[in-house]
């Protein structure tokens, strides 16, 4: 399997669920329903902020490319952190873990991270898109446009996550391996976001 291939199998594997991400509800999820400006930035800098946390543990414990993919990582997440928090009336809850983190935050082994990162990164990708599109709607030109910049730091991160696999896979196990990974990290946040609708009495699937 190649790296292009790799990013064909988890995006077609994980397709409904990277779908539903990116849909509106996703945000409404997000939020527990309160989609006005200061609960989507809260929900942002979490994210941001427990990204971070995950990265920079791994980047601790891993060497090599591994630890450099990672520790830059971290730092564009410590940024996007602040950068939202700044726009922030009010400190954020910090203590709160999305599932998607929680789930990366079990994987030990470097393979099983890297593939986990690039499922995180793709279902991330689903986020910004959405942040994206809701200050556009607010007439935020200036917080739309920073979350399109975000977005871009996610296409470095992606890259660099591919080509840490790319190195890291030597067999058709080890893609494999990946690709659970990397799955398993776009069920935990497709998972959360499904049981959060269901909590509020909001069907998770799209309307035909």
């Amino acid at each position: 399997m190649t790296a292009e291939d790799f990013l064909d199998r988890v995006r077609t594997d994980n397709r409904t669920a990277l779908s539903r991400l990116g849909s509106s509800k996703a945000l409404y999820a997000d939020t527990m329903g309160d989609i006005d400006t200061e609960p989507v930035l809260r929900a942002a800098a979490t994210a941001e902020h427990a990204a971070r946390e995950t990265f920079e543990a791994w980047a601790a414990e891993e060497d090599g490319e591994a630890a450099a993919v990672f520790r830059e990582t971290a730092e564009e997440e410590r940024e996007h952190y602040e950068t939202v928090r700044a726009k922030l009336e009010a400190e954020p809850d910090l203590e709160e873990t999305p599932a998607i983190q929680a789930y990366l935050r079990d994987l030990d082994d470097t393979l099983d991270r890297a593939g986990g990162f690039v499922g995180r990164t793709l279902a991330a990708e689903k986020s910004k898109e959405q942040l994206v599109g809701f200050f556009v709607g607010q007439a935020d030109p200036r917080s739309s446009q920073t979350f399109r910049e975000m977005g871009g730091d996610l296409d470095a991160q992606l890259e660099r996550g591919v080509s840490l696999l790319d190195s890291l896979c030597e067999s058709e196990e080890d893609w494999d391996r990946a690709l659970d990974a990397a799955s398993g990290a776009i069920q935990a946040a497709y998972e959360e976001y499904t049981e959060r609708l269901e909590e509020m009495g909001v069907n998770p699937k799209p309307v035909c």
